[in-house]
């Protein structure tokens, strides 16, 4: 039987999808933003959804809405927001703001997890903020469990991808548990030195999107974000993974039947000539001057992809980076592959949406790693399951907000963002519905 996971503050699922990997089965997902609730559903079918904050969210609750019964539950993971790091005179944790650590603490307790991963950013390591931590690690102890210490920060560029993310991990089990180990690194990070002489390199981003076709060629991504196409160059071993070319690729995760010939999460971006010109003429591996976007190194790495803000922020679009070939930003797809993404995996229709939740998303190769070292902990017998299951409802993937609220039935949060009129989100189904055609599985 196969280990049980709680992804708290889940987003679209990059650590959901990284602990599938590793072997577990991630029996609830709790997210409060609706929009990321649906794109969760649509790629994760089998797992339960709670569309809600966890503030006041009880384990029962969890654990009815999984099914799981009184079943152990052996990993809680999740990062849930930090703010209030440098309250002069007052303890962090204590700060109003930081509510949603101390119930993330609180859960990993109710539930009885095994252990925890808590993910965060870095600058929780750094100077004052530093005392926040120390907060946290006497906030599990006296909830029960011990903490794997030093704690580390780990680059996701040294787990597999080409891109440099780094973020705080902290790893740790119930008293009188074993204690996971931090993961090893898998790759060198193209440039880096040191590097580990038994380590391959890592791919770079010319390895991750080199055989995608150039969306700019495709008129029908104008209206839609997929297209059916046949047009997929030769791949690298890193862009054959990202494919599913193999049944490696799917490691122990759960096979989802899909049709790989159509390029999805790619919609179009409108840029001007000049802007184009501007691109063109910007050196790879430099910033454009005049809107500060990177301009993608080809044998390099991409630098750390952003989630941009919410509505209540002001709904400031991320920054997407310059293509190294072509005079235009990334498409949602190719910020997926520099992520980490299976091209199964897909994202809302809206690039404001599926470029935010691959910003806010833990790179799901580092995830696994993560994961199959809390698997080696707790030392169950795990294996890749026989059954082949389908991806959800494809309008999942184009709700607007409120549509999306309506749909779990919660109350909609306020967001500037909700601007698909009914008639093109009705064009999107429609275009989706002729294009999903058979669904395949590319092994």
């Amino acid at each position: 039987m196969r280990p049980i996971g709680i992804d708290l503050f889940a987003g679209a699922g990059g650590l959901s999808l990284g602990f599938e990997q590793a072997g577990f089965d991630v029996a609830a997902a709790i997210e409060i933003d609706p929009v990321h609730c649906a794109v969760h559903k649509f790629n994760f079918p089998n797992t339960a959804v709670v569309p809600r904050s966890v503030v006041g969210l009880t384990a029962d609750e969890i654990r009815r809405s999984a099914g799981i019964e009184s079943r152990a539950v052996d990993c809680v993971f999740g990062g849930p927001p930090c703010q209030g790091f440098s309250l002069i005179g007052h303890r962090a944790l204590e700060d109003p703001r930081n509510r949603l650590v101390l119930e993330f603490v609180r859960l990993v307790a109710e539930l009885d997890a095994r252990t925890f991963v808590f993910e965060n950013v870095k600058g929780l390591t750094v100077g004052s903020h530093r005392a926040f931590l120390y907060e946290l690690v006497e906030a599990f102890e006296r909830a029960g469990y011990c903490l794997r210490q030093p704690w580390y920060v780990l680059d996701a560029a040294r787990y597999g991808v080409p891109q440099r993310r780094e973020r705080l991990i902290l790893l740790g089990a119930k008293k009188g548990m074993r204690l996971p180990e931090y993961p090893f690194p898998r790759t060198n990070p193209v440039g880096d030195k040191p590097f580990i002489p038994t380590l391959p390199p890592g791919p770079t981003c010319r390895e991750a999107l080199d055989d995608l076709p150039d969306a700019d060629t495709f008129e029908a991504l104008i209206e839609s974000d997929s297209v059916i196409t046949a047009e997929f160059g030769e791949p690298s071993s890193y862009a054959s993974e990202m494919r599913c070319l193999s049944d490696d690729a799917w490691h122990l995760g759960y096979v989802r039947r899909w049709n790989p010939h159509v390029l999805t999460s790619s919609a179009r971006t409108t840029h001007t000539r000049i802007s184009r010109q501007r691109f063109a003429e910007t050196p790879a591996g430099d910033v454009e001057e005049i809107s500060r976007f990177l301009k993608l190194p080809p044998d390099g790495l991409c630098n750390t992809l952003r989630a941009g803000t919410d509505g209540a922020r002001g709904a400031f679009t991320s920054p997407r980076p310059i293509h190294y070939a072509y005079s235009r930003c990334i498409t949602v797809r190719e910020m997926a592959r520099l992520h980490g993404f299976p091209d199964w995996f897909r994202f809302h229709a809206t690039k404001w949406h599926g470029a935010r939740q691959i910003g806010n998303a833990v790179v799901p190769p580092l995830a696994r790693a993560i994961a199959e070292s809390i698997i080696k902990a707790l030392n169950p017998k795990t294996e890749r399951p026989e059954a082949d299951i389908d991806l959800g409802d494809p309008l999942l993937l184009s709700m607007d907000m409120s549509e999306a609220a309506n749909h779990f039935g919660v109350q909609a949060p306020n967001s500037r963002r909700d601007r698909k009129s009914g008639a093109k989100k009705r064009k999107q189904h429609e275009i989706e519905e002729a294009r999903r055609g058979p669904r395949l599985v590319h092994a």
